[in-house]
């Protein structure tokens, strides 16, 4: 949106916002603002989610899982999947409020994406988020902000980057959690995705979270706020509360001692609107002289400016968006699409992809064969169709062989039939795998175990894992399964990191299938049988356990994600494998280099008798700096097409910024004089490169 274009949309809310008295400005501050009748003004829910597609609020378009979106590695999808979610979030606003329904979940102003980093497995809010590296989640943040504001004079739907900041767990602490970060980490790794959505893609509207940084609570932090958010990245949008977080701070972090100081200390650190109850405790902070007419009226000029920027008092061109867009079969299309793209394959000794003439019986086994629940994640909306991985299976055979179905265990509990013996349906999967030619087992998790606080399923751990392992019966269906002796192909559902260090040691092939969306079965289905090659890469580092990490708590990035972390990973960063044979032959400066950026050609072979796509990757590690983090980290990738036994060059654009480093203080400075490229379809460590067969291409550069 041009300058002159939110001037506009600023002074015409600046107009109607004088008209109001401060009372009813106090009380369009909360999440729930009511009609001003007088005014002309309809009440209006400002709480509304996408995470992944509408959500919440009735029959929409669900794609996989943001984690998933994160292994494509696509920020071209991601911006389609952004203007796909605009379009259904029109279509669903226009036909609730010409009826009069204005309730929570049916506004325009959605509360996604979340950019935080993905910093430890053991957080199950991190399928949320787009992974453990800053560079990549500012990359998909930006495309999937800019896919669901559009660029027209009128935003087509409203953004929000959440949480702000340093904000990743543990979920049982944080209400009352500080989390102490160095200014190198909070700079080089927690804001940049942050400032990537503030200041390239404009994102309308900041989330901050529940924890404290630093000392102060982040929905009441100067530093984040006022210093970083609106001074030195000039940002313009409305900043909102995590749901009843200002209540935490006289509740829990006890930095204030009422609702009317907690409201006056949100306010006058720049948070304007609530997500909870605390702002109806404005007007006593304002008899009080706890907060002044000008911070109330400042506030609602900055919530109008957002309301008339989406054509919601004046009318807009989006207004015409019919019912017929949403949950269309283009957008399913789309979704489907997403998570073939998504899926990445950890393992293979050939058995992929499944050939259905040399089959004639198969074993569909494990709870998340059949489990809509595993296909959708958590802040997800209602699909009008479900395929699971089992009918995606029985689409794709149509019929051609004899499939063998058994739930094998329940997702968590011991046994699936209340009154049975545990391991009740141990013996039907045992059966069913030596009945057949092959089995594909599908563990792992779903909402209910990986998921917000208080998800039902895991009270104990509030929703984060304590540890890596699969429910202990899925364990021993795994057990029981590979004892039959038939290949077995695992099929994981899970938004983060598990420990498969069993399954790669015995498996004939595993893929990561993430929440793969509402179709998603029928993705991997096509996999499985070759209807398409895999492409995904993991977003997130696979750790062999817990026990080389720091404690869950320790938010320093010392020993952590794949630019920290020291050990050998099970399965890298960056890594997945294709059913082609790719590889990066050799790696050149196409330019003279200068700290403006430069461009790399890279010539890359596909050697293998299948063509695919893959994601050509870059990592650059700074030479001359002690600043750099130890290992190389990412700073460009791009999605190709490779023939079968064909080679092709191919340029990437490797900005500026890759050539900084962040001192202690939080400054960015240049890296030094000498830079080493690598690239290729994973990092350049040794275990991608036992992995894969392949070594990365490499090129040192010098700077001027």
């Amino acid at each position: 949106m041009t300058t002159d274009n939110r001037k506009k949309h600023e002074e015409k809310a600046a107009v109607l916002v004088a008209q109001m008295t401060t009372e009813e400005q106090s009380r369009q501050l909360l999440f729930n603002a009511p009609a001003i009748e007088r005014l002309g003004i309809p009440e209006y829910n400002w709480w509304s989610e996408a995470l992944h597609g509408v959500a919440r609020s009735g029959t929409a378009t669900v794609f996989p899982q943001a984690i998933a979106l994160a292994a494509t590695f696509d920020p071209g999808l991601l911006r389609e999947i952004g203007d796909v979610i605009a379009v259904e979030g029109r279509a669903k606003y226009n036909a609730a409020s010409i009826r009069g329904d204005r309730d929570i979940y049916k506004g325009l102003t959605f509360w996604s994406p979340n950019v935080n980093i993905f910093r430890d497995p053991r957080w199950g809010r991190g399928h949320e988020t787009y992974g453990e590296d800053p560079y990549l989640s500012s990359r998909l943040g930006v495309a999937f902000i800019r896919g669901l504001q559009g660029e027209g004079e009128i935003l087509k739907a409203a953004a929000c980057v959440k949480h702000f900041a340093v904000h990743s767990g543990p979920e049982s602490l944080r209400h009352k959690f500080d989390a102490l970060v160095t200014l190198k980490d909070l700079w080089e790794t927690y804001l940049p995705a942050f400032e990537a959505c503030v200041v390239e893609a404009e994102v309308e509207a900041v989330m901050g979270a529940y924890n404290r940084t630093l000392g102060e609570p982040c929905c009441g932090s100067k530093l984040l706020l006022k210093t970083i958010l609106r001074e030195k990245w000039n940002f313009r949008g409305h900043v909102v509360s995590d749901c009843w977080a200002i209540r935490d701070f006289h509740e829990y972090h006890r930095v204030t001692a009422s609702a009317a100081e907690s409201a006056a200390l949100a306010l006058n650190s720049g948070c304007d609107v609530n997500c909870g109850c605390v702002y109806a405790q404005l007007m006593d902070a304002y008899e009080k002289a706890l907060v002044t007419k000008r911070a109330i009226a400042s506030a609602a000029k900055r919530l109008f400016t957002t309301r008339y920027k989406l054509g919601l008092i004046d009318g807009s061109q989006y207004d015409k968006i019919s019912p017929d867009e949403n949950d269309s079969p283009s957008h399913n299309a789309l979704a489907v699409k997403a998570a073939e793209k998504a899926i990445v394959l950890l393992k293979n000794d050939g058995i992929l992809p499944l050939r259905k003439e040399k089959l004639r019986r198969l074993a569909v086994i494990g709870p998340n064969a059949n489990s809509r629940l595993a296909l959708i994640g958590n802040y997800h909306g209602t699909a009008s169709r479900y395929i699971t991985v089992l009918e995606g299976i029985q689409l794709v055979v149509d019929n051609s062989l004899r499939i063998f179905y058994s739930d094998g265990c329940h997702l968590f509990r011991d046994r699936v039939e209340f009154l049975a013996l545990p391991g009740d349906r141990l013996a039907e999967a045992e059966a069913a795998a030596k009945s057949s030619d092959a089995v594909i087992l599908c563990l792992g998790l779903d909402e209910t175990l990986e998921g917000e606080e208080k998800d039902a399923a895991n009270a104990s751990a509030s929703g984060d894992k304590k540890d890596l392992l699969l429910p202990e019966p899925q364990r021993k269906l795994l057990e029981r399964v590979v004892s039959v002796g038939k290949p077995v192909i695992l099929c994981l559902m899970a938004g983060s990191a598990v420990d498969l260090q069993y399954a790669d040691e015995h498996c004939a092939a595993i893929l990561q299938c993430w929440y793969p969306g509402a179709q998603g079965g029928l993705a991997v289905a096509k996999i499985l049988f070759g209807g398409t090659s895999p492409s995904g890469k993991l977003p997130v580092t696979f750790y062999r356990s817990t026990n080389d990490l720091p404690p869950f708590e320790d938010y320093a990035m010392e020993g952590r994600t794949y630019r920290y972390y020291r050990g050998e990973p099970l399965y890298p960063f960056g890594y997945g494998l294709t059913y082609g044979d790719v590889y990066c032959e050799a790696v050149e400066s196409a330019e003279e280099t200068t700290l403006e950026g430069i461009v790399l050609r890279i010539t890359a072979r596909n050697a293998g008798k299948t063509a695919t796509e893959d994601v050509l990757q870059v990592y650059i590690k700074p030479l001359d700096s002690p600043l750099a983090p130890p290992n190389p980290s990412l700073c460009g990738f791009k999605r190709v097409c490779l023939p079968a036994g064909e080679s092709r060059l191919f340029e990437l654009l490797i900005d500026k910024r890759a050539f900084t480093v962040v001192d202690e203080q939080g400054n960015r400075i240049p890296g030094g004089k000498r830079y080493r490229f690598y690239a290729g379809f994973g990092q350049g460590d040794e275990r991608t490169k036992v992995l894969t067969g392949h070594e990365n291409a490499t090129v040192d550069v010098s700077v001027g």
